[in-house]
């Protein structure tokens, strides 16, 4: 009986190291972060660590500008602009959620991305402008995101807030959509994305989960703001990787391609949606591709005599 109580045992144990061995390989080979099994990935928790890397390239008094050569579907036709990618660490106020005028131990140090566009439909211009305030500690959802876009009909502006809940309030000069103030269940926020690229890519959420798609997209196309359901992929070569987002009942996907080694330079992406009205509506692929990246105080450049960086960007 003792013997045959002492076989169980080892089998037990053998069992154990067993399942502890699979588990860690299949850890060890996941890409990001499994959404369909942590919705809670980056909910409030504990500070991750910044590498000296990460420190040298981000605080070193510069912001990081990008210029992107733009092909955007608008109306059911592509349009030719320009697209730039400003980003920049800054300290931020986390009650207030605004930019810190002065030093405070419980301010939140944040990557701050001010993406805009600008292009032509016809004889009228467009000018749009995200903002997305992302802790660099990567431990929770951003803290804030903004978004307004300018044209001869008018102009609209979405705010959303980081609180017990996302509070969002939407302004709009179309009747359906109006002035709104929502509160929604906090979910992944296509905006922060970007931000988390530059940050932790390997901890991108992959799998199915619940998203909230970019501001920019849902009051461009004239959609609800809510969470969509999502299936999000991170793939790794040769000195890129890629991460798409495909939302089945909007029909769009959304695809980042960056360098796969820090600082992550966001290269290009591409915005599979459908474009246009009623018959004329069609699937159509906005595109940006990089033009030229620049490391600088661009705040203290506000002379006529810095109008030559323009050049340099290509805008």
């Amino acid at each position: 009986m003792k013997n045959w109580l002492r076989l169980v045992r080892i089998g037990l144990l053998y069992a154990a190291i067993f399942a502890l061995f699979a588990s860690c390989k299949e850890n060890n080979n996941q890409k990001g972060v499994d959404m369909a099994s942590n919705k809670t990935a980056i909910e409030p928790g504990s500070k991750k660590p910044l590498s000296s890397a990460f420190k040298e390239y981000w605080y070193a008094g510069n912001a990081e500008v990008t210029s992107y050569a733009l092909q955007q579907a608008h109306y059911g036709e592509l349009r030719e602009g320009k697209a730039v990618l400003i980003f920049v660490t800054e300290p931020f106020v986390a009650d207030q959620q605004v930019k810190a005028d002065q030093e405070n131990p419980s301010n939140i140090p944040i990557l701050k991305l001010n993406t805009t566009k600008k292009y032509l439909t016809g004889i009228y211009p467009y000018s749009i402008m995200t903002s997305s305030f992302y802790p660099v500690e990567d431990n929770q959802h951003a803290m804030k995101v903004t978004f307004s876009a300018q044209e001869w009909c008018g102009h609209v502006f979405t705010q959303l807030n980081n609180r017990e809940t996302f509070n969002i309030k939407s302004f709009s000069y179309f009747e359906k959509e109006g002035d709104s103030d929502l509160k929604l269940e906090k979910n992944v926020l296509e905006n922060e994305i970007w931000n988390k690229i530059r940050i932790n890519p390997s901890a991108l959420p992959v799998g199915k989960f619940e998203m909230i798609p970019s501001f920019e997209f849902l009051r461009m196309s004239h959609k609800e703001i809510k969470a969509y359901q999502a299936m999000a992929s991170l793939e790794t070569a040769t000195g890129g990787s890629t991460y798409t987002i495909i939302y089945p009942t909007l029909q769009r996907t959304v695809v980042i391609n960056f360098i796969a080694m820090f600082p992550y330079t966001i290269e290009s992406w591409t915005d599979s949606l459908t474009s246009g009205f009623g018959d004329n509506a069609k699937v159509m692929v906005s595109k940006a591709t990089k033009i030229k990246t620049l490391k600088t105080p661009y705040w203290r450049q506000n002379g006529n005599n810095s109008l030559s960086l323009r050049d340099t960007l290509g805008l």
